[in-house]
């Protein structure tokens, strides 16, 4: 048997595409790895909602090989697979439907991408398939499974096998508002900012630089030069109980776990400040509500209005085609041997957490929201104002130009309220159960060097990724 072309698992879009330049492998071979993991994979843990015909994919590779072999590339990633959540819009044509993981969608028809969708495609990435996702991104029921949607059904974590939102990847979301979204789902405009999620500080920096036509090749990337970090204590941001307890020593062991990263970059030549105080998010308006009005007054019009058909036009249409059709759209909930809470044990499960799929009262919330528009202005005129004063007092006091904390926490909605880009980098894994958890980093505006800088110099400095076992 022939020595694989290379490790699904582990290559990163950067080393595939050094493979490609040099002539040693195609994107042919290198989709056709993929789809043999997908094949072999997938059926367990669930994590694809749509994908294309085969044969669109090789026609899609064989094209850029061919572009390839004539002397034009369209940029770093001209050749390389990728997987979208399935919030973006993509052209009927390709071959992958755009539900948002909602059956009210299910046979809506668009003739154009998403402009991010459009920006990859004519960079030469070919968009392998559509990941599950919870469904509208959560904004159909409080405390509702993370990875579940009612037309994707349940996506499982390859680590550990149970629910959880997968923090072993690298990802970056750039300053509110730096990319043009048409033509994507945002539960609202105000703080969402997509962006990629990768194996490698380098995978995010390229495709960074794609999305923001920008060209992140800093000297200083992968040093701590010109870097400095205010560190939050671990202990004082944590999940609330009522919204995840931890399994007995988690606690203990993520921050025994913090604690030696803090070590690790000081010893490297991190200019850093740990423990370093910033205020929690107590006293911002309700950014939830503010979710609400922003879904049906701007952003699932805007979403909905993108597909030449589609059998829902409004939120309202949505609630409707759910009640009617309850036992597939809102069904009731799996017994809890069925379900394991990303943090939790089986046998910490709560009725309020596994109220799984039953409602749909953040749907409900939306089409009832009525505020005036200039009541909402004025709660984010607020809102912003308040996060950038914590924010830009605490890079202030600090001297520094990130901010790090805990992924499991509310620490990151600073950045959210405020409009600041965001990264996040992978710590450790439970002892446990093996499941992986990971650090938050926050730059002010127009951060997002300083934020790709940080991660390819942690990338250096810290133990490699754990690979899961599959």
């Amino acid at each position: 048997m022939s020595k694989p072309l290379f490790n699904p698992q582990t290559a990163s879009a950067v080393e595939l595409a050094q493979l490609l330049r040099r002539g040693q492998i195609t994107s042919v071979q290198i989709v056709e790895a993929y789809l043999a993991q997908i094949e072999l994979h997938n059926p367990g843990l669930n994590a694809l909602i749509s994908r294309p015909p085969r044969e669109n994919l090789l026609r899609a590779a064989e094209r850029l090989d061919q572009e390839r072999k004539n002397g034009k590339t369209r940029g770093p990633l001209h050749g390389i697979p990728i997987i979208l959540k399935d919030c973006f819009t993509t052209a009927s044509g390709l071959g992958m439907s755009t539900t948002c993981g909602s059956l009210a969608l299910v046979g809506a028809k668009a003739s154009k991408n998403s402009a991010i969708v459009q920006k990859m495609i004519d960079g030469g990435l070919i968009i392998l398939a559509k990941a599950n996702m919870t469904e509208f991104c959560g904004m159909k029921m409080t405390y509702m499974m993370p990875g579940w949607s009612a037309h994707g059904g349940q996506t499982l974590s390859p680590y550990v096998r149970v629910i959880e939102k997968d923090e072993r990847i690298l990802g970056h979301s750039p300053t509110v508002g730096a990319q043009d979204t048409t033509g994507m789902y945002t539960m609202t405009d105000f703080y969402d900012s997509p962006g990629p999620m990768a194996k490698s500080a380098a995978d995010v920096r390229e495709l960074a630089g794609l999305l923001l036509d920008k060209s992140f090749d800093s000297p200083d990337m992968g040093s701590w030069e010109g870097l400095s970090v205010g560190i939050v204590d671990p202990r004082l941001w944590t999940m609330d109980e009522s919204m995840c307890r931890q399994h007995d020593g988690s606690a203990e062991n993520m921050v025994e776990e913090y604690e030696a990263m803090v070590e690790t970059l000081r010893k490297s030549g991190c200019s850093l400040q740990y423990p370093f105080a910033v205020p929690d998010v107590a006293g911002y308006p309700d950014t939830i509500s503010l979710a609400h009005w922003e879904s049906k007054n701007v952003c699932m019009p805007k979403f909905l209005n993108m597909f030449d058909e589609c059998p829902v036009t409004s939120v309202a249409d949505i609630v409707k085609f759910n009640e009617e059709n309850k036992e597939r759209a809102i069904p009731e909930r799996e017994s809890t041997t069925q379900l394991a809470f990303y943090r939790l044990s089986p046998a910490a499960i709560t009725d309020k957490v596994c109220t799984a799929y039953t409602e749909q009262n953040d749907l409900i919330k939306a089409m009832n929201s009525n505020d005036s528009p200039e009541a909402v202005d004025e709660v984010k005129r607020t809102l912003r104002s308040k996060a950038r004063s914590v924010l830009d007092t605490a890079f202030d006091e600090a001297g520094a130009n990130l901010l790090v904390g805990t992924c499991d926490s509310a620490f990151c909605v600073h950045a959210a309220a405020a409009g600041y880009p965001v990264a996040a980098v992978p710590l450790s894994t439970l002892k446990y159960n093996g499941r992986p958890f990971g650090l938050c980093v926050i730059a002010r505006a127009d951060g997002e060097e300083a934020l790709l800088r940080f991660m390819a110099a942690y990338e250096a400095v810290m133990p490699a990724r754990t690979v899961p076992v599959l």
